[in-house]
């Protein structure tokens, strides 16, 4: 996107992207989380995908996909924001361009920042992932929140807030430096930026963030789905069980769909991002 456009349109272009990104990696996250939290059931990614489609049909990759829907248009808005505010606070007066650990920073920063809408979504999401059809609790979205509420209060959204918070920070940070990196050096390449530039820059961006931050996720999703008071400690009580029962290589369970996932689901939402732009530069170009 050469020109400057307002907030309001990347507010509206980047959520839009964000939705593109839930619609066509959803399937593999569903995947990646039920080999996380059940390896004993689950041995690997075609094995996943041959036993939900077995025994729930299509639709069950596709469960609790209502949760990342709802929640990605105060995400996004929070990550772009807090990207371009980041970048305010590690720039000097009058630098026009950050340099790459500075640009790690403002991205780690804007990870931070949407921790707050992120643990509850993805809390209510991996529990409607992980649940058999045969012995549903929660009958979706709403069913799913409303128990949370009663059985722990606001606390019972927030768990593995520190989890989300270890997993996004450095890997948002990676993701912002991998994007502008790979994007300034096609840029310098092949010139005027294409489509196709920012798609492989998001890819790759996706690709690096998945690397640094497997390890956390896997932890969250454990603390996520496990019953209240089962890991007292958070982190602190998984990590040594974790490694002591499974080993190191735990920390990368479900790295194959993740993998799988990473790429095309990030060109989506920059597929996404730039139709709605131009739609809103056609349309509605006075916002």
């Amino acid at each position: 996107m050469s020109q400057e456009r307002s907030p309001l349109k990347y507010l509206i272009a980047g959520a839009f992207g964000g939705v593109c990104t839930v619609l066509s990696g959803h399937p593999l996250d569903t995947i990646k989380v039920r080999i996380q939290t059940r390896p004993e059931e689950y041995k690997g990614t075609v094995d996943a995908v041959q036993k939900i489609l077995t025994r729930e049909g299509p639709l069950g990759l596709y469960k609790g996909m209502s949760a990342p829907l709802l929640s990605i248009v105060p995400m996004f808005s929070i990550t772009f924001l807090g990207f371009g505010f980041g970048k305010k606070l590690v720039s000097k007066p009058d630098q026009e361009v950050l340099t790459r650990p500075q640009l790690v920073l403002a991205g780690m920063f804007s990870g931070a920042c949407t921790t707050v809408i992120t643990v509850p979504g993805e809390r209510i999401k991996c529990l409607l992932q992980v649940q058999a059809v045969d012995s549903r609790k929660y009958t979706g979205f709403a069913d799913c929140a409303v128990k949370l509420w009663k059985e722990g209060g606001i606390r019972n959204f927030y768990v593995g807030t520190c989890a989300t918070l270890l997993r996004d920070v450095p890997a948002t940070g990676v993701y912002f430096f991998t994007y502008e990196t790979i994007g300034e050096f096609l840029a310098r390449t092949y010139g005027e930026a294409a489509m196709w530039q920012p798609l492989v820059a998001g890819g790759c961006a996706g690709i690096m963030n998945w690397v640094v931050g497997m390890p956390a996720d896997v932890m969250k999703s454990r603390l996520q789905t496990a019953p209240l008071g089962t890991y007292p400690r958070g982190v602190r009580s998984l990590f040594p069980e974790l490694v002591r029962q499974e080993g190191l290589l735990v920390m990368y369970r479900g790295v194959g769909p993740v993998m799988i996932r990473a790429f095309p689901a990030n060109a989506a939402c920059f597929v996404g991002l730039e139709t709605a732009m131009k739609f809103l530069d056609a349309f509605l170009p006075w916002l």
